[in-house]
């Protein structure tokens, strides 16, 4: 059964840096297609970044490209995403997702199979 589990989040300030991770059990790590969306009250679950099986292939939500990196690690199963200069408006639920065929549109919520349960992320001014 495949598993993914969030960890890491908490409350920060704004400009301060923050890296979540998530552990991906069942299948095979590195057939996944892995990313992050997030969630914040009253608005629509948004795409925050995406990586390809292997490492190959980096997508971005425009509002985080630059501040935002995302990494896998196949030995351990697990991926990252590392949060710079983080702002107020960064303040969601993050999950991690998988899906294990490959998509087109890695940026589209609907196109995965996985997720996780989220991690609350908090940025004070």
């Amino acid at each position: 059964q495949d598993q993914l589990v969030e960890s890491g989040g908490g409350s920060v300030q704004a400009g301060d840096s923050l890296r979540i991770s998530c552990a991906v059990s069942g299948r095979t790590f590195s057939s996944y297609l892995l990313g992050w969306f997030r969630q914040a009250p009253g608005l629509e679950r948004e795409f925050v970044a995406a990586i390809r099986r292997f490492g190959v292939g980096l997508y971005y939500g425009e509002s985080v490209k630059g501040r935002f990196t995302i990494s896998r690690n196949n030995a351990e199963s697990a991926l990252y995403l590392q949060m710079n200069s983080l702002k107020p408006e960064d303040t969601a639920v993050y999950y991690c997702a998988a899906r294990d065929a490959y998509t087109d549109v890695p940026w589209r919520s609907e196109e995965y199979d996985y997720w996780g349960q989220g991690t609350q992320v908090t940025v004070s001014s």
